[in-house]
């Protein structure tokens, strides 16, 4: 009796595709790992899938550099926004009516200003908060946004601020009121969605911000079926049964 078996491989690795824009955006787990994960932790399979579930729901082109994956030594992922998506998607709706912001500084004096842009003495003055108003056609008044940076000043371990809060604390605390401002005036596109500012102790990997071109997903390969035949053969066993 001859039987033959028809042996094939095939990759499992699913793809994702959709679009943002005018652009069409492929994600497979492969691409996320080699292409996509900033740090030098080791993403899991679930926050691959959530990673790529993000983007595919809110509409976000990693390839933009519009979100990022973070991963760190065994530490959970974090999973950031940049402000220019956060405009981006406010610009796109019809009733932005445009934005202000700044910083809130304490000076040698004991008085707090508010002001605009994020220019300060570092001599003479503190940076103590941001402030940011966005403002809607179709709403009388502004989302008018004020907030404290101890609250959202990253630190290290041994409580020092971070490089970037340490050397750009203006730039850092006028970003979190910002984008706190805009997703006030536009919950429905950003709700859910935060910036690297907004987090804290976590400090973005120097990464480069210039959008990369798409690499392809890994092609299904199929072999050529490789026949397998077994014949029968009559063996004597013998006594060897008992």
């Amino acid at each position: 009796m001859q039987v033959q078996n028809s042996l094939a491989r095939k990759s499992n690795e699913s793809v994702t595709t959709f679009t943002v824009g005018n652009d069409t955006v492929t994600l497979s787990p492969s691409i996320v790992r080699n292409y996509l994960t900033n740090g030098n932790g080791a993403v899991t399979d679930q926050e691959v899938n959530y990673f790529v579930h993000l983007c595919r729901g809110q509409r976000l082109n990693p390839f933009l550099k519009e979100i990022y994956l973070i991963k760190f030594s065994t530490q959970p992922a974090t999973f950031v926004v940049s402000k220019e998506a956060f405009l981006k998607r406010a610009e796109a709706n019809p009733q932005y009516d445009g934005s202000e912001s700044g910083i809130i500084v304490l000076n040698k004096d004991g008085e707090l200003i508010e002001r605009k842009g994020g220019f300060f003495l570092k001599d003479s003055e503190q940076v103590v908060g941001g402030w940011a108003k966005v403002y809607r056609k179709d709403r009388k008044y502004p989302s008018d946004v004020q907030v404290t940076f101890e609250e959202y000043a990253g630190r290290t371990k041994d409580g020092n601020l971070n490089s970037n809060w340490a050397n750009r604390p203006a730039t850092m605390i006028k970003k979190v009121a910002l984008v706190q401002a805009l997703r006030e005036a536009f919950p429905n596109d950003l709700n859910n969605l935060y910036t690297e500012e907004e987090q804290g102790d976590i400090q973005m990997p120097m990464v480069d911000t210039t959008p990369i071109e798409q690499p392809k997903p890994v092609q299904q390969n199929f072999q050529q079926p490789v026949q397998q035949q077994v014949i029968e053969q009559d063996i004597d066993l013998g006594d060897s049964l008992v």
